[in-house]
């Protein structure tokens, strides 16, 4: 049975910020309260969109989450009026509105961990919600990130959902941002790889000294758990400490992989000369010929591959079975990145095409075009059971950005976030918006 790649973008929320929340993304921390644009983040983001479904790739949107969250404040002990707490928490602690403001769910590829049906014991799809408990601004996503998912992927028969692991250290979960899969082809089993920072349970496994290690070992385990995946479908790997430390808080800042590739850095894994073998061997058992694309630090140092975000990218494949890497444009403005790409194209490997892409908005809060989109690999019958509202056409783009036009600010800064019209304008764009995709009730606001 015909199997595809499809990739649910996430669609900026409207109050997308410049909050510098994200201790470890050097992006993020740099550009802290510089004034945002909603409107054009928005509209950048569908742009790519709208582009890839051109290009004949299987395209999806995922919904950004109600913000200001105001029941995460009033956990926190501010009360009143939703006014009254938003007013409370800007007069009294302002760094905890700006979290309950962020905007960072466009980063879908942190919403949860997908392992297709090919590889788990049930034959279905399986989703487990990332708890994302590293940083407080994203610990309160996943509860609303599983009502959008089971809204998107309805079906029992063919999907299966799972709540975020318990938000402890022990079971830090940053998603698909370290989860990748390796395969001949969509529908065939493959191989899954988990990458992590460090071992909860295990002082061996050595640890950054400057930023925190966000993905244990235990966590992924116990997703591979949760979703019946083979120990010989399982590869598990860790991020070289060194890298973190210098900004590379996600795998998908210094490795992507697609199909039978993995395009990574020299300096991605410890042991990785045991981890590429373990890699190639497992994916020999699926009938499938892993290819490694090594960048050397000779061309690109990983201070470079942090600033222009160039494994941050998408790997996609085109019809002619070859590859298309998709990049931000930060990637053209760095000399050695661009210069290495133009001799990647030419050498005749796996990588044929580089297409660059402007998000600004989103890049100066540290997430590229790999951080925007989850991989969701499905079946010719799982993709006729995904919510049609939600799947990318001329006429969803066009309609969203009119829906963007309608509600979004084109300026917004960290005072504006105390403006207590902001959280009415956000849930009235955001009840649309559940209308259009078609989702149902999946805001606290909608099920109070």
């Amino acid at each position: 049975m015909p199997a595809y790649e499809m990739n649910f973008d996430g669609l900026v929320g409207p109050t997308h910020n410049y909050g510098g929340l994200s201790y470890g993304n050097v992006a993020s921390q740099s550009n802290s309260n510089a004034v945002s644009n909603p409107q054009e983040a928005a509209k950048q983001g569908l742009a790519k969109m709208k582009a890839l479904m051109d290009m004949g790739f299987k395209q999806g949107v995922l919904a950004p989450q109600e913000r200001p969250d105001v029941a995460a404040l009033r956990r926190l002990g501010f009360t009143g009026s939703d006014v009254e707490v938003i007013q409370r928490a800007a007069r009294e602690a302002m760094p905890l509105l700006v979290a309950s403001c962020s905007a960072s769910s466009m980063w879908t590829a942190n919403a949860c961990t997908v392992s297709p049906s090919a590889d788990t014991a049930d034959g279905r799809v399986h989703f487990t919600a990332a708890n994302l408990n590293c940083k407080f601004h994203r610990s309160i996503e996943h509860p609303t990130t599983s009502r959008v998912l089971q809204a998107m992927f309805a079906s029992d028969a063919h999907f299966a959902h799972h709540p975020a692991l318990p938000a402890v250290a022990q079971f830090g979960d940053e998603g698909a941002a370290n989860h990748t899969r390796f395969c001949k082809g969509y529908g065939d089993a493959g191989v899954e790889f988990f990458v992590y920072g460090r071992s909860a349970f295990d002082s061996r496994y050595p640890e950054p000294m400057r930023y925190p290690a966000r993905q244990t070992l235990e966590a992924s385990q116990a997703v591979a758990r949760l979703h019946g995946l083979s120990e010989a479908g399982v590869v598990y790997a860790q991020q070289n400490p060194a890298v973190i430390d210098q900004g590379v808080f996600h795998n998908d800042v210094i490795a992507v992989g697609n199909g039978e590739v993995l395009f990574h850095h020299q300096d991605a894994f410890l042991e990785a000369d045991k981890v590429l073998a373990e890699l190639r061997e497992k994916l020999a058992r699926c009938g499938g010929h892993f290819q490694a694309v090594c960048v050397p630090s000779s061309a690109v140092s990983v201070q470079d591959a942090v600033k222009s975000y160039l494994f941050n990218s998408q790997l996609l494949t085109r019809a002619d079975g070859r590859m298309l890497l998709v990049v931000p444009d930060e990637c053209k403005g760095n000399p050695r990145v661009w210069r290495y790409l133009q001799q990647l194209t030419a050498s005749g490997g796996p990588i044929a095409e580089v297409r660059v892409f402007d998000l600004k908005q989103s890049m100066q809060n540290g997430g590229g075009p790999a951080c925007l989109r989850l991989r969701v690999a499905l079946n010719e019958r799982e993709l006729a059971a995904v919510n049609p509202g939600v799947v990318m056409s001329h006429e969803l783009h066009d309609t969203l950005v009119a829906w963007v036009d309608k509600h979004y600010r084109d300026r917004l800064s960290e005072a504006d976030l105390a403006d207590p019209q902001l959280l009415s304008e956000c849930r009235t764009a955001l009840d649309e918006l559940t209308q259009i995709l078609k989702l149902g009730s999946v805001y606290p606001f909608q099920l109070n």
